[in-house]
């Protein structure tokens, strides 16, 4: 048995071009009677139909995308967007975020694609691994729950909110917990558009003091990081 989800859209040029960036090729295409779009990647084969006057924003579409690898799949995805619009959108639509550990989902790793047609596209492995360990810290578990109303709710101002209450009481925080928050608060400022804040956290990210064990341990935290200048 296969199943293959049919998202709405605005425009089948738009999901074409963006799908092609993520390594899709296209199936099938036709204008009349209706717009509509086949696009597949491997095993995954989603399918689009045109609305006339339809607002991506209010857009409620949404499928499960299982991989053999979520931080895999992210890379790629990444350097698809990279190449073909010079930057890993963050803000408005279409968007990606990064892979995180979601406690919702029993700490499994995944990100959400968010694509010209606001349909929300959630990544998580195809065979779940050994689920990460329950943080101890309070601004980790601060850091969990913000990802749930960012990524699993689509609520950006929330987890912000969230953040922003546990970093002003962090004081005992790990250095490590404080650069993985200030890093995903940098990200939540850009997704709602508030460069200012975003320059903050980063500028409070780089007074962090980290020892060379903890550089290695956040090497892809820094490096995303780097990528929100």
């Amino acid at each position: 048995m296969t199943v293959i989800p049919l998202l709405p859209c605005a425009s089948i040029d738009d999901m074409e071009v963006f799908y092609e960036a993520l390594g899709f090729t296209r199936t099938y295409r036709q204008l009349k009677p209706n717009p509509y779009l086949g696009m597949r990647r491997g095993d995954v084969e989603i399918h689009f139909f045109g609305m006339e006057g339809f607002n991506p924003a209010d857009s409620y579409g949404s499928c499960v995308v299982l991989v053999p690898d979520t931080a895999v799949t992210h890379r790629e995805f990444a350097e698809g967007l990279r190449a073909a619009f010079g930057r890993v959108p963050l803000s408005g639509i279409p968007r990606m975020t990064r892979p995180r550990s979601r406690r919702n989902v029993d700490r499994q790793a995944g990100f959400s694609v968010v694509d010209p047609g606001g349909n929300w596209i959630r990544v998580f492995a195809a065979t779940p691994a050994t689920p990460a360990a329950e943080p101890s810290g309070k601004l980790a578990r601060a850091v969990e729950n913000a990802v749930v109303q960012a990524d699993g709710r689509g609520d950006p101002a929330q987890a912000a909110k969230i953040l922003d209450g546990a970093l002003r009481r962090a004081d005992d925080a790990s250095a490590v917990d404080l650069v993985e928050a200030l890093a995903y608060r940098a990200e939540l400022a850009i997704t709602l558009g508030d460069a200012e804040r975003a320059a903050a956290a980063l500028a409070e990210l780089d007074a962090v003091p980290l020892t060379p064990e903890d550089r290695e341990r956040l090497a892809d935290t820094l490096a995303h990081a780097a990528e929100l200048r």
